[in-house]
């Protein structure tokens, strides 16, 4: 999915605040300071020099800036103008020089700018950087105001006005209070989707601070759910300006209001009053005021009682809080009931509207603004996208973050719950300190079901534990070529392969009849991407840069069944609760319809896997998926629909989408009938996670979030994914008498070994979450150890070195080969292999997202290791390096000679690589002996285990034989002895031990 940690700023703050422009200056407020005159005072330079400087989700995002002449500027000569056309986000900043000291703005009421409008009626974001270490360590306060003019205009932007952002933070929050004593610049976050242009001028602060903007009120909850017949107690709280008592003092008057149904005297008893808090008084002293209800025993929906708030001598509250009267007495609260029968009476009860906003998932960005959404338009779900995380990104605060989205979800007419949903896709990777599991690459490799599903049911309980119900994961993609950016989420090449790690999906969601998912340790898992989107052919993709990720998948309707469409079958037979579609297209060879879109293909949505494969659940849309079919947005929308997609990821856009949903529908261009059956497939799994009895965080798990129990998962995972390529002289396992030199970028790097997706999209190299490196799990393990990571330490003395090198993060079409990206060592990882390997016997680790191209190189390493992604246990390697556990991992993928081989993949009728599918060598124990002897007797004892259906030992009389061949081909892997031997690994997969003993025997000879 495509996700970045700062999506949430191009549209962050789409409600827009009432500004005055042109306002008289009061007669004792201070003459306006300049800010920004625009005149060539502000270079265009990047931090930490003060200046004016650009930045987008990629290259295209990033406006064009100059300083034109204009005869019509408001303040000189030149105004700042700009053009711009964003398709993720995309803005631009003035820091402060950090080797100055930070502005001091505190003594004035707010800044002002002229603005040049084009009547767009888009929202521009204004965002300050408030104390900190500098601009790009700061805190983040934004507003907002509405390009809804033409011509210029000065926008005034009142300091009360500015709120704490919730969806990103730098440095995660400092002292979360505006002082504006410490300013260090502000930036303007620019429309999406809109290719535009700009101009600004005359920067300036204006006006006196007041109180208002040192004292606040602010209340403990927007919505204040009561039982029928309780009492409502509504919190004010006073907060101050560094924590000072009030010059002045503040009243507070209320009143209530029927706004939602409910009646004065009949559901509640109205008040009114005033709460003072007189001079003096300590900054969080706190008041409370009363609303009781009333019981009429009569069954029925929520209504609300707006409680108006009239604030004097301070800020008031964002918005006035709401008591909620519970729905009560209605058959769909009844958790006694069937599943089946709850969804048909609260189906029955919904109007259109409250359909389509079930359809909707928003990313969590989109209505921090506007959080009142989410009951007025009636939102299903929200999401957070990659690095979209709550400050602190702690487990209590994800809890407290969609305790408060849940709350809103109850001043609904029918409370529904929402479902919040995240890419947990190798552990609770948005998550500091959560357990960071080997992506799926390594899993493959590791072979081993159980602990699949072991790693799933950790990810599970860490995600649960902070409130989320929802997991965007497995991905059960088949990759089909190296060179794809999200090869590193697929289990592998093989699609026998990628069903035998399904049990994943039980770790997640637990039983396959959905029983378990109201368990505090269980979330809905999702199977994704339908279908094919391993495949796609290199140079296919239109989208930005990609070279590969989202292009088009050319297959035979018969290639299309047997590799890509294998795993869905097993997947909706384990009971996986949601399928997400590819942005890929799908063009099968002979249909007649050339490249069509994912989502938008009935035929494979409905007809396959709805009506063919029997998924019950709901099938819920990728990242703005629908914007990539071609046609406008009700074309997109009908066209989805019509497809079978039941919940649309509409991060941005959810408002325009549901109304357009709901067009299409009373245009008939949309049956209602489709409408009903999606929010049924919804409301369904929302019963099935116990949401409407349990709608908010269970937190009771979250001590064990990146506990030592599920760290040491994550170990074993690490240890059994890596793969001994090769291993002359029986180099490994290392001794810890030895002297180890090591060197390379990933030994010790954190984040370079866990990869994209981890904290943010993308991943980041460097210290990004509590873990251990390699580096650190082998001195942890004993040894005598030497560090230098560019091998520039002297090298004489050791016994043998471990060079760990490979890639740097990066996730989805942004990692494509030729978008930035190869297949080759970098020259400082080439040069450290090089220097290590010319002075001692040598150990290469290879830990990287999909194979490395080793070129003559290979011929100078005494032992390699592909070390995939392992995640955040870097012990689990040191384990295998020093013999704790035995290697056993196998080749996931073949390992290509050459970027000109690729795709290159078992069963393929031209197949020569560097190293087979399957291949992986152990030091495990002894090699059996006696030859082709020794294979005859294996073939006949396995094909007697296939007869009587014992796996187990079917699988290992196929190991033992993998290993006789392994160990007499030694490094002399041809084409006639790798073809025989990769396909051996898929009969072992589909159950076929005697063919594969077979296949191997062939590989044998071939040796």
């Amino acid at each position: 999915m495509r996700r970045t940690a700062l999506l949430a700023c191009a549209t962050l703050l789409t409600g827009l605040l009432p500004l005055a422009a042109n306002a008289a200056q009061a007669a004792d407020d201070p003459a306006p300071v300049p800010v920004d005159r625009f005149e060539g005072e502000v270079p265009f330079a990047d931090p930490p020099a003060g200046g004016l400087f650009t930045w987008g989700s990629d290259t295209d995002d990033h406006p064009a800036l100059t300083l034109r002449a204009r005869p019509d500027a408001p303040e000189g000569d030149k105004v700042l103008a700009g053009t711009y056309d964003i398709s993720g986000w995309g803005g631009f900043t003035h820091d402060f020089a950090f080797a100055e000291p930070a502005h001091d703005w505190s003594a004035h009421k707010g800044v002002r700018l002229w603005w040049e409008g084009h009547g767009t009626g888009r929202s521009i974001a204004f965002e300050l950087k408030d104390g900190g270490a500098n601009g790009e360590a700061s805190e983040l306060w934004t507003t907002s105001f509405a390009d809804d003019f033409t011509g210029w205009k000065q926008i005034e932007l009142p300091f009360s006005a500015f709120t704490y952002r919730t969806d990103y933070q730098p440095v995660g929050g400092i002292d979360q209070i505006l002082g504006l004593t410490e300013t260090w610049g502000y930036a303007l976050t620019l429309p999406v989707g809109l290719k535009g242009e700009f101009s600004m001028d005359g920067v300036e602060l204006y006006g006196r601070a007041d109180q208002s903007r040192r004292v606040s009120v602010t209340t403990d909850a927007a919505v204040h759910p009561v039982e029928e017949g309780g009492t409502a107690t509504v919190g004010l709280t006073l907060g101050t300006l560094g924590g000072a008592p009030t010059d002045e003092p503040v009243t507070v008057s209320y009143e209530t209001a029927a706004t939602g149904g409910a009646e004065p005297g009949k559901d509640f008893t109205p008040v009114s009053g005033t709460v003072t808090f007189p001079a003096g008084t300590p900054s969080g002293t706190t008041r409370t005021l009363r609303v009781s209800t009333l019981r009429d025993d009569a069954a029925e929906h929520a209504e609300t009682v707006a409680v108006r708030l009239t604030v004097t001598g301070a800020k008031a509250p964002a918005e006035d809080p709401q008591v909620v009267i519970d729905a009560h007495g209605l058959p769909y609260l009844d958790p006694k009931l069937p599943v089946a029968k709850r969804v048909a009476d609260l189906l029955s009860r919904m109007s259109l509207e409250e359909k389509a906003g079930q359809m909707t998932q928003a990313e969590r960005g989109a209505v921090t603004a506007e959080p009142g959404d989410i009951a007025a338009q009636g939102l299903g779900s929200l999401l957070s996208g990659g690095g979209s995380t709550p400050t602190p990104n702690t487990p209590e605060a994800w809890a407290r973050m969609i305790d408060g989205f849940q709350l809103r979800a109850q001043a609904g007419r029918f409370q529904i719950p929402l479902i919040y949903g995240v890419d947990a896709v190798h552990g609770h990777n948005n998550l500091v300190g959560a357990t960071v599991m080997p992506h799926n690459i390594g899993i493959g490799a590791a072979r081993d079901p159980g602990l699949a599903r072991r790693t799933g049911a950790v990810t599970a309980a860490e995600v649960r534990a902070t409130g989320v119900p929802w997991d965007f994961a497995p991905c059960l993609c088949v990759t089909r070529d190296e060179r794809w950016g999200r090869s590193y989420e697929s289990f592998g090449e093989d699609p026998a392969l990628v069903e035998s790690m399904e049990t994943v999906i039980q770790g997640l969601q637990g039983r396959a009849d959905g029983s378990d998912l109201d368990r505090d340790d269980k979330v809905l898992a999702t199977a994704k991407h339908f279908v094919g989107d391993g495949g796609t052919a290199f140079g296919s993709s239109t989208t930005g840069s990609y070279t590969i990720d989202q292009g088009v998948t050319k297959v035979t309707r018969e290639e299309l069944e047997a590799v890509h469409l294998a795993p869905y079958q097993g997947a909706v037979d384990r009971g996986v609760g949601t399928v997400m579609p590819s942005y890929s297209s799908l063009d099968l060879i002979g249909d007649g319809r050339g490249p069509v879109k994912m989502h938008a293909r009935a035929d494979m949505i409905n007809g396959v896997l709805k009506d063919r494969m029997g998924f019950d659940g709901f099938v819920i849309s990728d990242w703005a998926a629908i914007d990539q079919i071609p046609g406008d947005l009700a074309s997109d929308v009908r066209t989805s629909v019509n497809a079978g997609l039941d919940m649309i990821m509409v991060p941005y856009a959810y408002k325009d989408f549901r109304t357009t949903l709901i067009a299409e529908v009373r245009a008939g261009r949309i049956a209602e009938s489709r409408i009903d059956d999606a929010v049924a497939r919804i409301l369904t799994q929302k019963f099935r996670l116990g949401l409407f009895e349990n709608p908010y965080a269970d937190t009771s798990g979250a001590a064990a979030v990146g506990s030592a129990a599920h760290r040491a998962v994550a170990r074993e995972a690490a240890a059994k994914s890596q793969v001994l390529l090769k291993n002359d002289g029986g180099l490994l396992p290392l001794r810890k008498s030895q002297k180890v030199y090591v060197a390379g970028s990933n030994a010790d790097d954190i984040g370079n070994q866990t990869g994209g997706w981890t904290i943010t999209w993308q991943g980041a190299s460097g210290d990004i979450t509590p873990g251990t490196t390699v580096l650190e799990g082998l001195r942890e393990a004993g040894g005598d150890v030497t560090w230098s990571k560019d091998a520039s330490a002297p090298t004489a003395g050791h016994d043998v070195g471990v060079v760990v090198v490979g890639e740097t993060p990066y996730a989805e079409g942004m990692g494509d080969v030729g978008n930035g990206h190869d297949l080759e060592l970098s020259a400082v990882d080439k040069a450290a292999v090089d220097t290590v390997c010319a002075a001692m016997k040598c150990v290469v680790l290879i830990v990287s997202g999909r194979p490395q191209l080793l070129g003559d190189r290979l011929g100078d390493i005494d032992a390699l290791v592909a070390s995939w992604l392992p995640g955040t246990e870097g012990a689990g390697v040191a384990d295998v390096l020093y013999g704790r556990r035995p290697f056993t991992g196998q080749l996931p993928v073949t390992w290509p000679k050459s970027e000109a081989q690729l795709p290159i993949n078992v069963g393929d009728s031209a197949y020569d690589p560097q190293y087979p599918y399957g291949w992986g060598l152990t030091t495990g124990g002894k090699v059996p002996g006696g030859g082709a002897a020794t294979l005859r007797a294996l073939g006949v004892a396995a094909a007697a285990a296939e007869r009587a259906g014992a796996d187990g030992a079917g699988r290992a009389l196929a190991a033992k034989a993998r290993l006789i061949v392994q160990a007499k081909a030694g490094q002399h892997i041809t084409a006639a002895l790798a073809k025989p031997f990769a396909e051996a690994e898929h009969l072992v997969l589909t159950g076929r031990y005697g063919a594969a003993v077979a296949k191997l025997t062939v590989a044998y000879r071939a040796a």
